[in-house]
């Protein structure tokens, strides 16, 4: 499996993006996908997690009401929306798959993970 990430920019605080996270492989097989992030001098941080076993999605509290993820109808691409956005959600943005419980305190557990893409509000 195979993630790669797209979407990433600059935007003025308040604005909008979409990350796209394009999943190649056997997309089929996974059982959750997140996103992570990671700012300089700041540890890495879960942002949103969806299990494709059941639906249940989870959010950090820093994102909750403004973030949504979604996963495409073919299952093989993973999207963040991200609106009403803050000068600290600068960051890049890494896109994970497959952890036992699809968690977003580590992100260790996840097998997959794509290169990540910058985004920054200003």
């Amino acid at each position: 499996v195979q993630l790669v990430e797209s979407g990433g920019g600059s935007v003025q605080a308040g604005g909008s993006l979409r990350l796209s996270c394009a999943v190649s492989g056997n997309p089929a097989s996974i059982r959750c996908f997140a996103w992570f992030r990671r700012a300089p001098e700041r540890e890495r941080e879960g942002v949103a997690s969806l299990d494709t076993r059941g639906g249940r999605i989870n959010y950090a509290d820093s994102v909750k009401g403004r973030f949504t993820i979604s996963l495409g109808d073919a299952k093989n691409t993973v999207y963040l929306q991200m609106s009403s956005m803050k000068p600290e959600d600068t960051a890049m943005y890494y896109c994970v798959a497959d952890a036992p419980d699809c968690g977003l305190r580590s992100a260790l557990p996840y097998t997959y993970w794509g290169r990540g893409t910058q985004v920054t509000v200003s």
